[in-house]
Parts: C-alpha cells; structure tokens; sequence
C-alpha cells in the first residue's frame, strides 16, 4: 500500500504568486498610464494592495516590471493585428490597426513614455521586432494587394507615422486629447490611393498657444 506524501504548500505558493504578480501589472498597467514612468514601486504596491517586499519578490527592480509590462502591451497589440487581418476590407483593417493601437498609446502614458523615451523595454521591442513587425507587414500587403496603399509605403513608414501620432497624443495631452486623431486622419489619407475628397478631420488643430506650451511640457518631461 502506497501513501500519500503530505502537501508540502508548495503549489498553493505558487498559485499566491502568480496571483500576486497579476495584481502587480494590473496596478502597475494603471499607475503607468496614469502618471508615466516617474511613477514609483511603493505607488504601484499601494494601488495593488500588496507591501513592497511582496512587490519586489516578483519583480527586482522598476525596470523589470516595466519590462514585463512593455511586453505584455506588445503582445496585445500583436492580437489587435491577427484581427485586424481577419477584416474583409484589407484597408479598413489596417485602418483600424493603426486607430487602435494609437489610441492604447493615447491613453497609457507609462507605454508612450517606453516608446518614446527608448530607455525602457528592451525585450518588448524585441518582441514586437519579430512578432508584431510581420503582422504588420501581412496587413500592408494586403492592403497593396487590394489597390488601397499606396504600393511605395513599407511597415518601418507606417512604424514612423505610428511614433509621431504618439508625440501628437503627447502634446495633445491637455488641450485636446484626441488631437491624435487629426492627425491619423491627414496620414491616412496620404496612405490611400482613392479617395473622393479629403476625409474630415475628427479634431481641432491646437492654437499657437497650445502648441508653445505643449511643446515645452513635452521637452521638460524628456530631459
């Protein structure tokens, strides 16, 4: 007759810490997008309800929970894609590709700041180099194929527009919030073959003044 070995706890333990390292990017997904990456360990262990010892038995340091996060996003926004291809209309959705993926930056001010500032999320930008990067290609092919893009347009253009529609939302921040919007419009119809007329811009320009002041948030928050 066999006995059972007594449950040493083990698996419970590792069932608490996957738990508590859900917690942690969740709070940190919200804290980030809330107040960027200044934000600190000690505001993210609060937000998840966790102390900060626990928080740092998950992750070593700041930079790796920004890490993990960064990479999470990127995978996100490589299922955004995988449906974007499913869409019957080859131009509407790469379309909607870039208008969703813009608006996740729009409103994360942590991701914004890893894209932009560069100093973070190394392995997500691995990441979106060999995952997101052909997924983004399949959706201009398409788009090609159909006669909608423009055939002389590559993904690493569409990469550049989709980083200068971030410093849109950047300066937008404040004055208008979906400044970004206007000017995914104005790309998206230079990426277009046909088109009647010039599509509406769904938001207003910033004033000169907006603009100054933006300008100037932008580039104190960079260094």
């Amino acid at each position: 007759m066999t006995t059972r070995a007594p449950d040493d706890g083990a698996r419970p333990l590792r069932r608490d810490a996957e738990l508590n390292r859900r917690r942690t990017l969740e709070a940190a997904r919200r804290v980030f997008a809330e107040r960027g990456l200044a934000a600190t360990l000690d505001e993210v262990a609060h937000r998840a309800g966790l102390g900060v010892g626990t928080v740092y038995r998950r992750f070593a340091d700041k930079d790796a929970l920004v890490e993990a996060l960064f990479e999470e996003q990127i995978r996100e926004l490589c299922h955004l894609a995988e449906a974007a291809a499913t869409d019957p209309d080859p131009w509407t959705g790469l379309a909607s590709f870039l208008d969703g993926s813009s608006e996740r930056m729009a409103q994360d001010r942590g991701l914004r700041d890893a894209v932009l500032t560069g100093e973070h999320g190394r392995a997500g930008v691995a990441l979106a180099r060999a995952e997101l990067g052909p997924r983004l290609q399949a959706l201009v092919v398409r788009a090609q194929d159909s006669g909608d893009l423009r055939a002389d347009v590559t993904a690493t253009d569409l990469v550049t527009a989709l980083k200068s529609l971030q410093v849109a939302g950047d300066l937008g921040r404040q004055a208008c919030p979906q400044y970004w919007r206007r000017h995914l419009g104005i790309y998206l119809d230079g990426l277009r073959t046909r088109r009647a007329r010039p599509s509406p811009l769904p938001a207003p320009p910033l004033s000169d003044e907006q603009l100054g002041e933006a300008m100037q948030t932008h580039h104190r928050a960079r260094g």
